[in-house]
């Protein structure tokens, strides 16, 4: 038995997986433990998990590898400073003694703090580094159904690349061409985050559920940002930027291009300025991704594709690229950020390094991104008589029957079963759902029970057997990673004067059957349900289809504004009572809310700051 620790830390969304023989036993982020989201801290609770998980002690494990490689990535920092000097002198003193005193010595760092969860580990003979971008490709290709694909990864910054493309074929991946820092698609993006008034590396989904509202009339000005030749590569003008050099994204000289400053969220609310400055640089991103996918189809003739680093969590982008048909298929890692650097880095060095055979499933190895924790009938009801909730236990039958009958009288619950999600979507382990047909229940759930924006959309859960027959795509989509529009049949036609409404004012307007999933651009990020990686919830959804005639439920994680998913029994019901769920659906157990004692309700609107 051979055994492999993959860790990523130290930027954003710290994570652990473990490997043995090469197949994914768990993986999880650290956030989830700590309560903080986007934890970047040593993911000690993460590696205490998998190694518990796996039953092994860390001085067992066989080799432990870092997800990106320190030395290069203090080497661009200080070529950065130099090239852009004396800009930079504000952040370079704020980083270098950081760098001095922790992150170039990462190794003795490391040893230093795997050292606390075994006494008996001794040695750092067996710590590696991988490749940031190395990384990312692998943790796309390798668990992939693909024996061979074309592997795209964009995101903000590694060492130097900010986008890569590379090539699988049967163990083997390597990297063939690489864009670098400073011209980042990811770091061109965050500036726009920045600019409307969204927080770097966690807002981006914000600025996507934005764009349907705006019309992208500054598309133009962003191409005085962006030079785009037509194979896709681009180059950014950094006079516009600060990400380089300074502590902000962007700089007065991008603020007089567009005519406004950066918005402030603390007291300046969204406008149409806003929302058309959102769907501009959607426009453009997605040009740029169709322009990449399109060049590296042509120039090496493989037939499947692979997307991974933070761009490739822009679903709208992704299901551009499936609608052009430019490749026969597309398989985008769920856990496509930092986060999944951890796994990619362990894929890597057993596939690459080690040169182990690769086992292909024609779904593909990632098992539905089911890696997280999981907790027994018996500890569930244990930690919940230790709290003081109130809840009847129920046998399977009644428990999808009682379920699906609260969904069907639009009560909305909180449903937590099986083991927890890796990657930032909830997929029925750790998820919020409600009834798709009401036109109440966005903006109901994004008030009332996700305190957020009421503009954000939320997606379907669909059986896939039924999906071509509700939305415009007939491919497996487990991880929420596609949007289609929904089908024709199925849409409520505009009338004249709804046509003319603007920006916000679009939310109100009932666009399908299934208004709580259809966005104000008729699109929906659709997950597509089998029977295969998650039955309980497959059953649930089939038995609201046979109640009610429709295959889709509403799902989004199970948090609230600025929280990590819920991890534990306590999380859960910790969230049920700071927010208006109806239902906490556990395990067996049946949380009713009027049946829990009012001290235990808390106030989550103000528990987390913004996300």
């Amino acid at each position: 038995m051979s055994s492999i620790l993959g860790i990523s830390a130290f930027y954003h969304d710290s994570a652990a997986c473990i490997l043995i023989d090469g197949k994914i036993i768990a993986a999880a982020q650290e956030e989830r433990f700590t309560r903080i989201k986007h934890d970047p801290k040593y993911p000690y609770n993460a590696i205490e998990f998998v190694l518990k998980f796996s039953n092994l002690k860390l001085s067992e494990v066989d080799q432990i590898v870092f997800f990106e490689k320190p030395f290069l990535k203090f080497e661009r920092l200080l070529e950065t400073y130099v090239a852009f000097a004396p800009r930079g002198i504000t952040s370079f003193a704020k980083a270098i003694p950081l760098w001095i005193k922790e992150k170039l010595f990462q190794k003795k760092l490391l040893f230093n703090k795997l050292k606390s969860h075994d006494v008996n580990y001794k040695s750092d003979q067996n710590i590696n580094f991988s490749d940031h971008h190395l990384s990312h490709a692998a943790s796309a290709f390798f668990p992939s159904p693909f024996d061979e694909a074309v592997v795209l990864t964009a995101d903000g910054v590694g060492e130097w690349a900010t986008t890569t493309v590379a090539i699988g074929k049967k163990n083997n991946l390597e990297i063939k061409k690489e864009i670098h820092f400073p011209h980042s698609l990811g770091l061109l993006y965050s500036a726009f985050t920045y600019y409307s008034g969204f927080k770097v590396n966690s807002g981006e989904y914000k600025l996507m559920g934005l764009a349907p509202y705006g019309n992208p009339i500054y598309e133009e000005k962003i191409k005085t940002l962006i030079d785009i030749k037509e194979d896709g590569t681009f180059r950014l003008d950094q006079k516009y930027f600060n990400y380089a050099t300074g502590l902000t994204m962007t700089n007065k000289k991008f603020n007089d291009l567009f005519g406004q400053r950066p918005r402030d969220p603390s007291n300046e609310k969204i406008t149409q300025f806003h929302m058309d400055i959102a769907a501009s640089i959607q426009k453009v991103t997605e040009e740029v991704m169709i322009k990449l996918a399109k060049s590296v189809r042509k120039e090496y003739g493989i037939k499947n594709l692979c997307l991974a680093g933070g761009v490739a969590l822009n679903c709208v982008a992704n299901g551009k690229i499936l609608k052009e048909k430019i490749f026969d298929n597309i398989w985008i890692q769920p856990a496509a950020g930092d986060a999944g650097g951890s796994l990619g880095a362990a894929l890597a060095l057993w596939h690459i390094e080690q040169g182990e055979k690769r086992e292909v499933n024609s779904d593909d190895n990632m098992k539905g991104s089911y890696l997280g924790t999981e907790f027994s009938q018996e500890e569930i009801e244990k930690e919940l008589k230790s709290i003081g909730a109130n809840f009847d236990r129920v046998n399977y039958e009644d428990l999808i029957n009682k379920t699906s009958e609260f969904l069907s009288n639009q009560k909305v619950i909180g449903w937590f079963q099986g083991r927890m999600e890796f990657g930032p979507r909830a997929l029925g382990g750790r998820s919020i759902i409600g009834d798709p047909r009401s036109d109440k229940m966005q903006k109901n759930l994004n008030l009332k029970v996700k305190y957020r924006e009421s503009f954000r959309p939320f997606a379907p859960s669909v059986l896939r057997d039924d999906v071509s027959k509700w939305f415009d795509i007939n491919v497996d989509s487990p991880y929420m990673l596609m949007v289609a529009n929904i089908n024709s049949d199925k849409k409520i036609k505009m009338s004249e004067d709804q046509k003319k409404l603007f920006g916000i004012d679009k939310l109100n307007v009932k666009r399908s059957e299934i208004p709580a999933v259809t966005h104000v651009d008729y699109s929906a990020r659709i997950q597509t349900v089998n029977t295969k990686d998650n039955k309980r919830y497959y059953d649930l959804i089939s038995k609201f289809k046979e109640k009610t005639g429709c295959p889709v439920i509403v799902n989004t994680s199970f948090n609230v504004r600025g929280e990590p998913i819920v991890n534990t029994p306590t999380d859960a019901f910790n969230c049920f009572m700071g927010t208006e769920l109806d239902y906490l659906v556990i395990g067996n157990c049946i949380l009713d809310k009027k049946k829990q004692n009012s001290k235990f309700k808390k106030d989550y609107k103000s528990e987390f700051e913004l996300d």
